[in-house]
């Protein structure tokens, strides 16, 4: 755990805080490998690398509408409800980002532009398993893709030894409206669902979070299809000026169990609120059920000398999640430019955000939330532009169109527009 002030970090420290993407360059090159693997041998290569890393002997990828069912017997009916319920909620909010399919406006007199949007015929989302459960990842991943009006979806669950999916995460994929889930994790999942296999079509777009090795993975295949962003390892900062220390250090130790290299920072003006939280953490690490998890990851504590000084090393981090416990955190907020999510006020932690609001946890990490959105309804959509001229309309354009193809050295481009109004 690093714990000093801001203006004592050496630039070593600091490219090594803000630099979180050491750890997927790492395992690159044999990512690279297992994506050959797979683009070169389908299934074949997938079964085994799920052999070798989940240790499932598995012969059909595909879950079939038996297990499907099996699953929806034997979980208890408050799951299903909790299921449903979260559900509801990730509607609701991503509903409010559709956009018209069609527009057009008149800009002049016989000239029209506009623009149509479509969602994308076939995605992916992965949704991660190993160190813990997400039946939450699968609903936030699937239903903006539904609510965009996206028509299939296609869906990756690492599966456990037996050969099973978690049931929980199972339902969640259903309720979600998955057209088809298959038993893969990994880079193989992420392979093929970026070349397909026999068993698995190719998508135009994979999402979803994952660790050092499908992110990098995510990374490599984007020659051959879109992704939404590098999402894991988890990273939490929180900014306080004030506040209960036993929040903030639970809310650190809760992104810090997700596993090996998450990263979690508090900023603050407060020396006295830096030596608690850190007293706290200490305290509260060593009761958690998820401890050897939490040894594993990245913890920072800095004083910087003012609000702003922290928020400056905030919009340098561009976390994942941040948390803002600060007396005036309207104006802070204003003054954040790069997170993945922000929650505001003593009693909004990011937990809440992961199980409840509706608002999507998948999040850009590792510094992306500088040029990136979390996930939302417009990661599945594509826009196309529209253009409507009458000819009065074309004719106002032709000495515009006529000049520039001059400068441009293109006269064809003139002749396709003149030629009209001969």
């Amino acid at each position: 755990m690093i714990c000093k002030r801001l203006s004592e970090v050496t630039d070593a420290e600091f490219d090594r805080l803000l630099d979180r993407g050491a750890a997927v360059r790492e395992v690159m090159g044999h990512v690279q490998k297992i994506i050959n693997d797979v683009k070169e041998n389908g299934d074949t290569a997938v079964m085994q690398y799920t052999l070798e890393y989940d240790k499932a002997d598995i012969v059909g990828l595909r879950v079939t509408e038996g297990e499907l069912l099996s699953a929806y017997e034997n979980a208890s009916q408050d799951i299903i409800d909790a299921l449903y319920h979260l559900s509801d909620n990730i509607t609701s909010f991503h509903m409010r980002q559709v956009h018209s399919d069609l527009w057009l406006h008149e800009v002049a007199p016989g000239v029209v532009f506009g623009q149509k949007t479509t969602p994308l015929d076939r995605i992916g989302a992965y949704v991660p398993g190993g160190f813990a459960l997400y039946p939450s990842t699968a609903l936030m991943n699937i239903v903006p893709a539904k609510v965009a009006g996206v028509r299939e979806v296609v869906v990756c669950i690492p599966p456990m030894p037996d050969g099973t999916v978690p049931v929980a995460t199972l339902l969640a994929a259903d309720i979600a409206g998955a057209n088809a889930i298959y038993k893969i994790g990994g880079a193989q999942a992420i392979a093929a669902m970026a070349y397909g296999t026999q068993s698995v079509a190719k998508v135009d777009k994979i999402v979803g979070p994952g660790n050092v090795y499908v992110t990098a993975a995510k990374l490599l295949v984007q020659s051959a299809v879109e992704i939404d962003f590098p999402a894991g390892p988890s990273e939490i900062a929180v900014l306080a000026d004030g506040g209960n220390p036993e929040f903030i250090a639970a809310d650190i130790l809760a992104q810090l169990e997700h596993g090996p290299t998450s990263s979690g920072f508090l900023l603050t003006p407060s020396p006295e609120l830096a030596r608690e939280v850190k007293k706290a953490l200490t305290a509260q690490r060593e009761a958690a059920p998820r401890k050897d998890l939490i040894d594993l990851s990245n913890t920072a504590i800095l004083v910087g000398d003012s609000v702003n000084a922290c928020i400056s090393f905030i919009n340098d981090l561009a976390p994942e999640h941040l948390e803002l416990m600060v007396s005036d955190p309207i104006t802070v907020l204003e003054k954040i430019r790069n997170a993945g999510t922000v929650c505001v006020g003593d009693y909004t932690p990011a937990a809440v955000g992961d199980y409840a609001t509706g608002i999507s946890s998948t999040l850009p990490t590792g510094g992306y939330a500088k040029y990136v959105s979390g996930l939302n309804v417009d990661h599945f959509t594509k826009k196309m532009s529209v253009q409507v001229l009458t000819r009065d309309g074309l004719d106002s354009l032709a000495d515009l169109v006529r000049s520039l193809a001059q400068i441009e050295g293109l006269p064809g481009h003139a002749a396709s527009v003149l030629r009209r109004l001969q």
